[in-house]
């Protein structure tokens, strides 16, 4: 196929970043703001932010519904840090009355590990990535998996410390089509975890 089309979600967030990795990788990167616009992409990044935020304002723009019903027809959809929470079925510790788009068969805790100032980076091993080799992860207020369901894959956990074995990165979805990681991949130059989206993608169309 020619270069894919991919959003990002641009109401609230680091969308830059992403727009900035995606293009790097040669894909169309657009960002998205409304139903429009979202129907005129191959797959969507969810980027990290407030996820409440994020919801409301998604909703507030009549966006909401439509993420919704474009992720359950299978647009192959990657959330980073509050993106994993926007594509988690279900949450722990989240606001009361907290939505979410859906879709991804997993229990995610918000905030899971601590305040802005336990932000932290590692190192971690990460499945399914080439060339292989560790993911230098940074972790802003991140969520981490509590349980997935069937059919969701675990990629990455992080190793040592008091959060160690924690998921931190998954895939799952109808078809596999949801890519989600607890870290900000577009901040540190490693341009894998985007690929690996981005071959998604392709491998939907």
């Amino acid at each position: 196929m020619s270069a894919p089309t991919i959003g990002v979600f641009a109401l609230q967030g680091d969308v830059r970043e992403h727009l900035h990795v995606l293009g790097a990788l040669g894909a169309t990167a657009v960002p998205v703001r409304r139903a429009e616009e979202l129907d005129r992409v191959d797959g969507l990044v969810l980027p990290g932010g407030e996820s409440t935020t994020m919801a409301k304002l998604a909703a507030t723009f009549e966006l909401l519904e439509p993420l919704r019903r474009r992720v359950a027809e299978g647009m192959p959809t990657y959330g980073s840090c509050a993106g994993m929470i926007l594509l988690a079925d279900r949450i722990e510790d989240g606001v009361t009355g907290q939505q979410t788009v859906g879709g991804l068969d997993v229990v995610v805790r918000r905030n899971a590990f601590g305040r802005q100032v336990d932000s932290f980076e590692a190192d971690v091993v990460f499945d399914g990535l080439e060339p292989a080799g560790p993911v230098h992860a940074v972790f802003i207020r991140a969520p981490w998996v509590e349980a997935c369901g069937d059919g969701v894959r675990e990629l990455a956990h992080v190793q040592g410390g008091p959060a160690d074995g924690k998921v931190v990165a998954v895939r799952g979805g109808t078809g596999a089509h949801l890519l989600a990681t607890s870290f900000h991949p577009e901040l540190t130059g490693d341009l894998r975890v985007h690929g690996l989206f981005l071959q998604m993608v392709k491998e939907r169309s």
